[in-house]
């Protein structure tokens, strides 16, 4: 359990925690350590080598053996990669040629002569009756033999492990950043929150956690304790109970409720009592969820306790028996009946659905009076508006000065992502405007003065996390929409996959597009070679693993666009597979190396949603010949089986030109906030002195800053939102 509980704070800090262990002569086992982290992309900061070295060598020796396991798997190197082309990505044939070499060898082999004769007299040929087609012929370690040793290069990630501090202090304070957390989390890091909460339910707590998905998962922990549940909505009620049944505290998929036990039942019917009795008006909330609602009565039994009168009026308002009306519908009223004036006073009470229904407001006033009333209410109502919604709305308006002529992309808290024409007519450009002055003046007045300001450039263009489903877990993961450069000659993205009950093929393809985004080429198993690109070979099935990559020689590329895409032609989804992600590498011309080379990795990422075709990023020739990668995080619908990139090329193409053309407030918006002429803004290099504590803002934590200084990398990113 200790080594799960290092193994979650290496994940999320980068940090060892200080390691325990009898002194001794441990510099020789730590600095192999060190050497051997390399290997994967990783090394030791001169303190926390120090700190191994005083230790015994059986004690260095324990803590590397965790703490490798851990970085493995962080970057993808904890599984064997093996190529369908054995020196992939040398001498790789055409695909016609590749099938015809198959076919010939099906024909040789007296088992499958007669099925393939068959297939071919009637004109079609199913490629997975050939023997040799989709399946490893040689081993992975002949592959490896095969292959030339990698080169290394100076362009590698080196990602720093730093020195932590006590596990239990490394522990409370994670729990205490993943629960206050000011925007929703991810799936993957509310299942450590919910590990952690079960540790530290009874500890230390943050001020406030504002994410309603956040709460649920800690009243359950708290719940388990005897400790006092935080309710305040009867929606906090429901969402505990999904908690408990194993389901969607989101509220976004259907939870089957179990049976509670009596004190279970007791708990959630006093806590629904105790919210309505202080506040009826909550009975309001119902409306929202009324099947759960229902659902959610047959399971707790509410007749049972006559105690508790208010708990029963809950499930009498989803059943219809109890009249409640609901805040929305009585802003659908108001304006049903144009008035638009009454409804903006209705909503002055509700600030965050205001901002949220300012688009709306805005396009339907009839004149100048209405549009100012709306205006003046929401400059208003701004300091009681979260900052996660003012940074939302900030960036909606950035996108609504253009006409209508732009795709409009939607996204659903799985992932899940659909384009379609945008009909609206702009925001009026005054009012428009003022509430952008307005709303970065508010911003402007949470955020801290910072000390001494340091930053790494490399960050200015990270979209900022207005939402934990706009990235997923893993290494080097950036917020949706956000802009990276890619700095090397060659680029190599690949995906493995592990089947967990039946054959799963997955196919990993990339569309070439050009400027105007209609499609060059594409790099698939029904086209293993481009201008400078390269496919591994189809896999297609993956009872012990399966890996497959494209290559591409960046100076030969003539597309615009490069668009990696995982398609699942059969077998299991994503979120069913035992393992599934996705990752890129960029290597120098020389470097050679097997297809995985763990120091080359710079991005790996879960592959978890709901849809048929993943769309994890999208790489870019600028206009000066350099490659960008801005992040999408998407997830198409696709079709039950047999997706191809041939067959999605049109709706890839508009997801990428609404992603390509929208625009995102980034770090660098923040910043400019932050310093706003006050602050000076030091760019920060290896050079750079420090001898006080700074607040430094990177994608990693560099070495030598001092202890108290704040320090915001993309593990924490989240901390920049103001609450």
């Amino acid at each position: 359990m200790a080594h799960g509980l290092e193994s979650l704070v290496l994940r999320h800090t980068h940090r060892i925690p200080s390691p325990a262990g009898s002194a001794g002569q441990g510099a020789t086992a730590a600095r192999q350590f060190d050497a051997t982290l390399a290997t994967v992309g990783f090394k030791l900061s001169a303190e926390l080598l120090e700190r191994l070295s005083g230790l015994s060598e059986a004690a260095v020796v324990h803590i590397a053996k965790r703490t490798l396991r851990t970085v493995r798997e962080m970057v993808g190197d904890h599984v064997r990669h093996n190529s369908y082309f054995i020196d992939f990505p040398a001498n790789v044939p055409d695909t016609e040629e590749f099938w015809m070499r198959c076919v010939t060898k099906a024909l040789a082999d007296d088992s499958s002569r007669g099925n393939v004769l068959t297939q071919l007299t009637h004109g079609v040929l199913n490629l997975l009756s050939l023997p040799t087609y989709g399946r490893y012929q040689h081993t992975y370690e002949e592959m490896l033999a095969a292959q030339d040793e990698l080169i290394a290069s100076a362009g590698d990630r080196v990602t720093v492990l730093h020195l932590g501090r006590d596990l239990d202090e490394e522990l409370t304070d994670l729990y205490l950043a993943l629960a206050g957390s000011t925007t929703p989390l991810g799936e993957e890091h509310l299942g450590d929150l919910r590990i952690l909460a079960e540790r530290c339910a009874l500890g230390p707590q943050p001020e406030s956690i504002p994410v309603r998905e956040n709460r649920a998962v800690v009243n359950q922990a708290r719940l388990a304790a005897g400790a006092d549940l935080m309710l305040d909505t009867v929606v906090d009620v429901l969402r505990l109970a999904c908690a408990l049944s194993g389901g969607d505290v989101t509220l976004q998929e259907p939870t089957r409720f179990k049976g509670f036990p009596r004190p279970v039942r007791r708990k959630l019917l006093a806590g629904l009592d105790a919210v309505v009795a202080a506040n009826p008006a909550k009975l309001a909330d119902v409306h929202a969820y009324r099947e759960p609602f229902k659902r959610l009565g047959e399971r707790l039994h509410p007749h049972e306790y006559p105690q508790w009168p208010y708990a029963a009026d809950v499930f009498a308002v989803a059943r219809g028996e109890k009249e409640a009306r609901s805040f929305d519908s009585r802003v659908e009223r108001l304006l049903d009946a144009h008035d638009i004036l009454g409804a903006v006073r209705l909503l002055e009470s509700a600030p965050g659905k205001l901002f949220r229904a300012l688009d709306l407001l805005l396009r339907i006033a009839a004149d100048e009076e209405e549009r100012e009333a709306v205006v003046t209410a929401a400059v208003e109502v701004a300091p009681e508006v979260s900052g996660r919604v003012l940074l939302s709305v900030r960036e909606h308006l950035l996108n609504r000065e253009r006409a209508s002529d732009h795709p409009r992309i939607f996204v659903n808290r799985r992932g899940r992502g659909w384009v379609a024409p945008d009909t609206r007519p702009p925001v009026p450009a005054a009012e428009r405007d003022r509430l952008i002055t307005a709303l970065d003046a508010e911003l402007r007045r949470r955020l801290p003065a910072p000390r001494r300001l340091l930053l790494d450039p490399d960050v200015l263009d990270v979209a900022l996390p207005l939402s934990g489903e706009a990235s997923t877990a893993g290494l080097g993961v950036l917020p949706r929409g956000s802009t990276s450069a890619v700095d090397g000659e060659h680029l190599r993205f690949f995906v493995h996959w592990k089947q967990a009950e039946k054959r799963t093929d997955y196919d990993l393809s990339a569309l070439l597009l050009h400027s105007d985004y209609s499609t060059d080429s594409w790099l698939s198993y029904t086209s293993l070679r481009a201008v400078g690109g390269r496919h591994s070979g189809d896999v297609t099935e993956a009872p012990d693993g399966a890996s497959e990559f494209i290559d591409l020689a960046l100076e030969r590329m003539r597309s615009t666009f490069v668009v990696p895409q995982v398609n699942i032609y059969a077998g299991e989804g994503f979120d069913e597979a035992e393992e599934s992600f996705f990752g890129f590498m960029v290597r120098d011309g020389a470097q050679k190396g097997r297809p995985f080379e763990p120091r080359t990795v710079r991005m790996k990422s879960e592959l978890r949603g709901v849809g048929r075709v993943a769309l994890p990023l999208v790489f870019r020739r600028e206009d000066d010949g350099r490659w960008s990668a801005k992040w999408l995080h998407l997830y198409l619908r696709g079709i039950s089986s047999a997706n191809r990139v041939e067959e999605n090329q049109m709706s890839v193409s508009k997801v990428v030109r609404a992603f390509a053309e929208r625009e995102y407030l980034t770090v660098r918006y923040l910043v400019e906030l932050m310093s706003d002429g006050a602050t000076a803004v030091e760019l920060w290099d290896s050079e750079t002195a420090v001898d006080e504590p700074v607040t430094y803002i990177g994608l990693e934590r560099p070495e030598g800053l001092p202890a108290d200084s704040q320090v915001v990398t993309l593990e924490n990113l989240r901390d920049l939102i103001p609450g």
